[in-house]
């Protein structure tokens, strides 16, 4: 698997979810301020409401082009068995009925599933539970997260 073609695989992701983001940040504003309304008492909140979805939409925004920013900047170095999993690892786990699953460990904002040939892959920041307990493991190693329920426990298969 491209490290390089799972990165652009993110960016077009992103540039899809900012243009669906945008949208919906014009289209709140134009119900906070369309005349139709404009509040005739103290009951009557949607443009209050539609205010409020605006800046909630633009913050959005935001998080989605600093997301682009820091995918754009993102350059996955080769793997490097000496220093484990960090970040622009793409890794193989395995679970304990041997279900594997592959992950892409990028930066923040970029949470998402993509297909990279007949692959399904992960996308996850190290900021995420399974991303922060496979930092610095190696091929052969286990991983544990124990932030659910359930601890969920895999063995590191592959890394590149």
């Amino acid at each position: 698997m491209d490290k390089f073609l799972l990165q652009q695989q993110v960016l077009e992701r992103l540039a899809e979810d900012l243009l669906q983001a945008e949208q919906a940040v014009r289209a709140a504003h134009e119900t906070a301020t369309h005349e139709e309304n404009i509040a005739e008492n103290k009951y009557d909140t949607l443009g209050l409401e539609a205010a409020y979805l605006a800046t909630g939409q633009a913050r959005r925004v935001e998080a989605i082009r600093q997301a682009m920013a820091n995918w754009r900047q993102f350059r996955p170095p080769p793997y490097d068995a000496s220093k484990g999993i960090q970040l622009g690892a793409l890794v193989c786990l395995v679970d304990s009925d041997d279900k594997q699953q592959r992950l892409f460990l990028g930066p923040g904002g970029g949470s998402m599933k993509l297909v990279s040939g007949a692959q399904l892959v992960q996308i996850i920041s190290s900021e995420a539970p399974l991303g922060r307990a496979m930092l610095g493991k190696c091929e052969g190693d286990e991983v544990s997260m124990h932030g659910s329920p359930i601890r969920q426990q895999f063995e590191v298969l592959r890394v590149h």
